[in-house]
C-alpha cells in the first residue's frame, strides 16, 4: 500500500520536482523547499512564476516577478542565468547543451551555455516555449499558432498557423509532432515530418470541458496525457499520423471532479492523476487499472513529479498541501 509523507506549506505551490531522490517544492511566494535530511528553505525570487526540471543538467530552472532566471542545483545552490529588469519571467524551458529559453511579453530568449543570449521577437505575447528533443530548435506558442526558430541560424521562422490563443507547447519525444494547449478547451497538433513542400498535417483534440493546463508524455513517447476533464485524457501517438482519427483513453474517471495535473511514470505506461479536490490516483494505460495514491485533501493538485526510479511521487496543491508518495509503501 502506498504511504504518504505530508508537507504543509503556506500558499500556492507552483511546482514539485525531484533532483535525484530529493524532492523540491517551489512556492509562488518565491520560496523553494528542499527535503534533504530535513526541510531546507531558501528565497529564490521576489515572487516565483515558473519552475521546471532540466534533466540534462540535473537542476531546476525558475523564473520570477523580479525578472530573474535562476538555476538551482541538487545541493540547493543557486546560479543567476539572466535578468530582465522590471519584467515578469513566467516561462522557462530547458534545452540541450545547457541552453535555457525564457520569455517576457513578446520576446522569447535563449541563453546558450557560453552565456550568449539570442532574442526572438514575436508579433504577439509569448505564451509557451519548448525545445525540440534533437537540436537547438524552439517552438514558441502565441496567438494564432506556433513559431519554429533555429537557435544557431539566422533566417525566417517557420509559422504553424491555427486560429485562436495557444497557451502552452510541447514537442513529442521523437520530434515528429508539436502539440499546443489552447484557450478554447482543446489541444492542437501539427505533424512535422511531412515531405518538403507538402502541407503540414493538423490534429484537433477537442471535447474538453475545461482548459488543459497539464500535459505529460509517456516514457516512450507513445501517449500524451492531459488534464481538463473529469478523467485523464490520454492521446495515442504510436501511429505515423499520431491521434488523427483515433479516440483517446479516459483514465481515472470521476463523475464531477476535474483532473488538474498529470505526470507520466518514467519507466512504466502509467500516469499519476491529480484532481481538483486534492486526490491522486495512478492508472495504467494497458488495462485502466487504478491505484489510490492519496485521498482528497486541501486544494487542487497543481503539480506532480516522479523520481527517476519511479518509486516516489511528489505532489503539490494550490493550498500548500503537499507531500511525497512512496509507491512501494
Amino acid at each position: 500500500m502506498p504511504t504518504v509523507a505530508p508537507l504543509d506549506l503556506d500558499g500556492h505551490v507552483v511546482a514539485a520536482a525531484f533532483l535525484g531522490d530529493v524532492p523540491f517544492f517551489a512556492g509562488a511566494s518565491g520560496e523553494v523547499h528542499r527535503l534533504d535530511h530535513g526541510r531546507k528553505t531558501a528565497t529564490i525570487h521576489d515572487g516565483l512564476l515558473a519552475c521546471v526540471r532540466d534533466d540534462a543538467t540535473g537542476t531546476l530552472l525558475t523564473g520570477g516577478e523580479d525578472g530573474k532566471v535562476q538555476r538551482i542545483a541538487a545541493d540547493g545552490s543557486v546560479t543567476l542565468l539572466a535578468e530582465v529588469p522590471r519584467k515578469w519571467i513566467s516561462i522557462v524551458a530547458p534545452g540541450p547543451q545547457s541552453a535555457v529559453a525564457f520569455a517576457e511579453g513578446r520576446t522569447a530568449r535563449v541563453r546558450l551555455a557560453d552565456g550568449t543570449v539570442r532574442e526572438f521577437p514575436e508579433s504577439r505575447t509569448v505564451e509557451g516555449i519548448a525545445f525540440a528533443p534533437r537540436g537547438l530548435r524552439i517552438a514558441v506558442a502565441r496567438y494564432n499558432g506556433v513559431s519554429l526558430h533555429w537557435v544557431g541560424m539566422a533566417g525566417q521562422p517557420v509559422d504553424l498557423e491555427w486560429k485562436g490563443a495557444h497557451t502552452g507547447v510541447t514537442f513529442s519525444p521523437d520530434g515528429r509532432f508539436v502539440v499546443t494547449s489552447m484557450q478554447e478547451n482543446a489541444l492542437h497538433g501539427w505533424k512535422l515530418d511531412t515531405k518538403p513542400g507538402a502541407e503540414t498535417r493538423h490534429m484537433r483534440m477537442t471535447g474538453y470541458p475545461a482548459k488543459v493546463k497539464s500535459m505529460s508524455w509517456s516514457a516512450k513517447g507513445k501517449w500524451l496525457a492531459s488534464s481538463g476533464a473529469p478523467a485523464a485524457i490520454v492521446w495515442p501517438f504510436q501511429a505515423k499520423d499520431g491521434p488523427m482519427g483515433k479516440a483517446p483513453l479516459e483514465l481515472g474517471t470521476r463523475a464531477d471532479v476535474m483532473v488538474t495535473s498529470v505526470a507520466c511514470h518514467p519507466v512504466e505506461d502509467v500516469v499519476a492523476i491529480g484532481y481538483s479536490d486534492g486526490m491522486v490516483l495512478a492508472a495504467r494505460f494497458t488495462d485502466s487499472r487504478e491505484v489510490l495514491l492519496r485521498r482528497p485533501g486541501k486544494g487542487a493538485v497543481t503539480a506532480m513529479d516522479w523520481s527517476r526510479s519511479g518509486k516516489l511521487l511528489a505532489f503539490a496543491t494550490e493550498a500548500g498541501d503537499c507531500g511525497v508518495v512512496d509507491i512501494a509503501g
